[in-house]
Parts: structure tokens; C-alpha cells; sequence
């Protein structure tokens, strides 16, 4: 148990330069900080943030007159906040100040036992088996996260056939300078989405995939040796009983045709990843896709299962998903955070430790896929320090790692 002496929060910028939350907590002579980021296509069941200013006004009085003097350790503290609240979804004191609090406890706990930070968090979970996962690369912006028109959120590079992460980075860095010089050649504006990926006005979804494997080609790599990987965000688009692609000529999709669309893509392409290919209430057309497609590429709920047990559990249920994606402040707190991923282990789910499109300069979550051991990490691409730092604390720690 830890006594919490001093608590602050303040306001700091995100990536997309709105305001957010960094807390600044004391435990005794120990001290540490965590930012927390916001998403722009948001599950409908995710925590309820407030707005920056309000979070930080309840973490300096109510949050603060309530905790300091008091011992907690990680599991007490995030069950006092919650309780602390009194709602279902966090949006009293809101997901955003209640996180905050815990990651940044989380923190220093881990400086006041000489730890790591994954080491500690490792302990939290009763896990030793530290491993760096696999990042998938955000290269290409659509969906939410751009306005060039394209369906789908997120285009990713997996390179998976390469030792370290260090040339895992190294690897996409020469993918993206491939990828912008095939741009600009073709005469297309080099602009950049919310998470670093380049927001070409393309003609078709497709256009996306092909351009990225001619830059995997032109960099000097295999299709064996790089992997793709797509968060369509399905529910951004999904309108009136029906999915409303606008990208190579407006078209309205079943969820039937949706499935085989995506069938039509892998056959294709080398994806090994659809993330949130339907949209958010639709467990069975998931368990559908899963039956269809689920023993070659990786099915996988983020606005489906928010980070949220009760939801995992009902994707489960149903054989809804193979993979999930884990985002703290989808749930609010670093324990709720932590069941939902051994929920997910326990019953053979992969987790994807994932950013947000609105990100800080904590690099946590890094610590956080490692400690538990996730199997894969999604922090965008390589341009914003916001992203690079999740990165480059990857690097950091497989360096402690390859050391002992």
C-alpha cells in the first residue's frame, strides 16, 4: 500500500493540439505523470470523457480531497475512484480524470519499487513473460482520422519477418519513403492524417492496399516479409441498415456483401487483420465473419468491445472475434484494463494494445503491451512525436530486455 501525498492535474495538448488531462501524482518522496489521449471514431460504449477542463477540475478537488493521506494499492485506488464516481460509464468525475489518476499512481508505484514500469505491471498481473509485440503501422489515414474520402480508417504494414523492433521501425521508415515519393510522382498532395499516415485523395479503397504494396516492392521487401493490416471503422459508415461506401463510386453494401468484399480483399492482398469490419451492435454478422474468415486473418472488435468485459464476453459468447483491440481509455482505469486483456488470453483472444487518434506524448501503453505481453501494438506511423515515443520506448525496453 501506498499513501498518495500530493495530487495535480493540469491541461496539456494532444496530438491534434485539443486539450487534455496530465495528472502529476506524489507518493511520499516518489512522484510520477500520465497524459491521457481521446479517440475520433468512438465506440458507443466506451467510458464517457469530459471535457478536459472539467476532468481537471475534478481530479484538483473532488478527486484529490478524497485521496490524499489515504493508502492505496493499484486494485483499491481504481476501485475508489469508480465507486468514487457512482455511474455506470464514468461520466460524473469522467473517464478521462479517473484514468489519469490511476496510470500516473501506476507509475510512480512502479519508481517506489525500483521497477520498470512493464515489470510492474507484469507483477499486477502476475505475469513474468515480457515480449515485445508486433507494431502495425498506420501508413495510410482514411475514414474519421482524414477528409480524403477513403472508407477505411486505418491502412497498416505488419513487418514481420524481422528480429528486433528496431528493424521493424527501420523496415517501415523505408515503406514510408517509398510510399512518398510513389505519391508524389503520381502527382497526389502530401498531407498527413491524425495519425501520421499520409491522406492521399485516392480513387478507391483499393487504390490504398496497391500503392502500399508497390511501396513494400520499391522499398526492397516481400510480401513474405511485410504484412498488411485494415481498421475499416465500420459504424462511421454505416447509415440506415446498411454500410454506404463513398470511395470508387457510392455503393450500399449488406452486411452479406460486406463479408464477401472482404473475402475478395484477402484473396487479394496480404492482410492478416480487419479490425471492426461491421459496425458496433452487430455481434452475429462479427460471428458470421469470424466463421467465414476467422481461420485466416485475424477478426478483430474495437468499437464491437470498448475495452469492456461485459462486451468481450458477449463476442465470446457468440465466437464474434479471434483478436481485440485494448485501449485504457475506452474502460478508464488501469484494472479494468488489465482483466479485460486476461479475459481475452484466458479464452485464446489476441489483444492489440492500441493508441488513440488524439494521442500524448506518454509513451504507457508501450509498457503496458509488454508487460502483459501482447502480442501486437498499434501507435500509428512514425511522424508525430506522439507516436514515435510509444515506438522509441519499444526500443527502449527490448534493450533492457536483450541485457539480462
Amino acid at each position: 500500500m501506498s499513501k498518495v501525498t500530493s495530487l495535480f492535474a493540469k491541461e496539456v495538448p494532444d496530438s491534434r493540439e485539443n486539450p487534455t488531462v496530465e495528472v502529476l501524482i506524489f507518493l511520499d518522496k516518489f512522484s510520477g505523470k500520465a497524459g491521457v489521449p481521446s479517440g475520433a471514431s468512438t465506440g458507443a460504449h466506451e467510458a464517457f470523457s469530459l471535457p478536459a477542463s472539467q476532468a481537471i477540475n475534478n481530479i484538483n478537488n473532488e478527486i484529490a480531497k478524497n485521496i490524499i493521506g489515504k493508502e492505496f494499492n493499484q486494485k483499491s485506488l481504481d476501485e475508489f475512484l469508480i465507486t468514487l464516481d457512482g455511474t455506470k460509464n464514468k461520466n460524473r468525475l469522467g473517464a478521462n480524470a479517473i484514468l489519469a489518476v490511476s496510470l500516473a499512481f501506476t507509475r510512480t508505484s512502479s519508481a517506489e519499487k525500483g521497477l520498470e514500469l512493464y515489470e510492474y505491471i507484469g507483477q499486477l498481473s502476475d505475469n513474468s513473460d515480457y515480449k515485445i509485440p508486433q507494431p502495425m503501422f498506420n501508413i495510410i489515414n482514411g475514414g474519421k482520422h482524414t477528409d480524403n474520402g477513403l472508407d477505411i480508417q486505418e491502412f497498416m504494414v505488419c513487418p514481420i519477418k524481422f528480429e528486433t523492433i528496431r528493424q521493424k521501425i527501420d523496415a517501415c521508415q523505408k515503406i514510408i519513403v517509398s510510399l512518398k515519393i510513389i505519391l508524389e510522382d503520381k502527382g497526389y498532395e502530401i498531407s498527413f492524417g491524425d495519425e501520421g499516415g499520409f491522406a492521399p485523395k485516392l480513387q478507391s479503397n483499393e487504390e490504398a492496399l496497391d500503392l502500399i504494396l508497390l511501396a513494400i516492392k520499391n522499398a526492397g521487401f516481400s510480401t513474405e516479409q511485410v504484412k498488411l493490416a485494415i481498421d475499416v471503422a465500420a459504424s462511421t459508415f454505416y447509415k440506415n441498415g446498411a454500410y454506404q461506401l463513398k470511395t470508387g463510386g457510392y455503393r450500399v453494401k449488406t452486411r452479406e456483401e460486406m463479408i464477401d468484399w472482404y473475402e475478395n480483399l484477402i484473396s487479394k492482398y496480404p492482410i492478416i487483420s480487419i479490425e471492426d469490419g461491421l459496425h458496433e451492435e452487430d455481434f452475429d454478422g462479427f460471428s458470421e465473419m469470424s466463421e467465414k474468415l476467422g481461420d485466416k486473418i485475424m477478426i478483430v472488435g474495437d468499437d464491437l468491445t470498448v475495452t469492456n468485459i461485459s462486451r468481450i464476453k458477449t463476442a465470446l459468447e457468440k465466437k464474434a472475434i479471434n483478436s481485440v483491440i485494448i485501449k485504457p481509455n475506452q474502460i478508464g482505469s488501469l484494472t479494468e484494463t488489465l482483466e479485460s486483456i486476461a479475459l481475452a488470453i484466458q479464452n485464446g483472444i489476441v489483444p492489440i494494445v492500441s493508441h488513440r487518434s488524439g494521442e500524448t506524448l506518454d509513451s504507457f501503453i508501450a509498457d503496458l503491451a509488454v508487460g502483459l505481453g501482447c502480442p501486437y501494438f498499434k501507435s500509428g506511423s512514425l511522424v508525430q512525436p506522439e507516436r514515435m515515443s510509444k515506438y522509441q520506448r519499444l526500443v527502449e525496453i527490448e534493450n533492457i530486455l536483450q541485457k539480462k
